[in-house]
C-alpha cells in the first residue's frame, strides 16, 4: 500500500479512494489511518492534473458561493428554489457573480437558518483566521 503516504498514478488514487469507503464506515478505530489516507488523497487531488481545471475554478471562485453552489448541489436545489436570497434572476446574478453580485449579510443568514451550517462557513479561510 504505497499510496496509503503518497499517491503517484491515478490507479494508486482510484485504490486509496476504495480503501478510504471501507475505513470510513469504522471510522474511530480506523482514525489515524483515515487521517493519513485523506492527506494523500488531497495532495493528489491538488497536484493531478485531470484535477487543474477544476482547482482552477474554485480557486477563482468566491468562498460563498462556492459553500452555496456545493449545498445547492447536495440538496438538489435550483434558482428557484432559494426564496431566501430573492428572485431566480437574483439568486443566478449571485452565483454567477453578474453585476458584482455578493452574497450579503442578510443572505448569509438565512442560508445558516435554513442549511444549519455555521456563517464562517461563507467567508475564507483567511477572514475565517480573523473572525476567531
Amino acid at each position: 500500500m504505497p499510496y496509503l503516504a503518497h499517491i503517484e498514478t491515478q490507479d494508486d488514487y482510484e485504490q486509496a479512494l476504495a480503501l478510504m469507503d471501507n475505513l470510513i464506515d469504522d471510522y474511530d478505530p480506523n482514525k489515524f489511518l483515515n487521517e493519513i489516507l485523506s492527506f494523500s488523497i488531497e495532495r493528489w487531488e491538488e497536484r493531478a492534473a485531470e484535477f487543474a481545471e477544476f482547482n482552477l475554478a474554485i480557486a477563482e471562485m468566491d468562498s460563498g458561493i462556492a459553500v452555496l453552489k456545493t449545498l445547492m448541489a447536495q440538496y438538489r436545489l435550483g434558482v428557484a428554489d432559494l426564496p431566501e436570497l430573492g428572485s431566480k434572476r437574483n439568486v443566478s446574478k449571485l452565483l454567477n457573480a453578474v453585476e458584482g453580485k455578493k452574497l450579503n449579510r442578510h443572505h448569509i443568514e438565512a442560508l445558516r437558518q435554513r442549511f444549519g451550517v455555521p456563517v464562517s462557513l461563507f467567508f475564507s479561510i483567511v477572514n475565517q483566521i480573523f473572525l476567531v
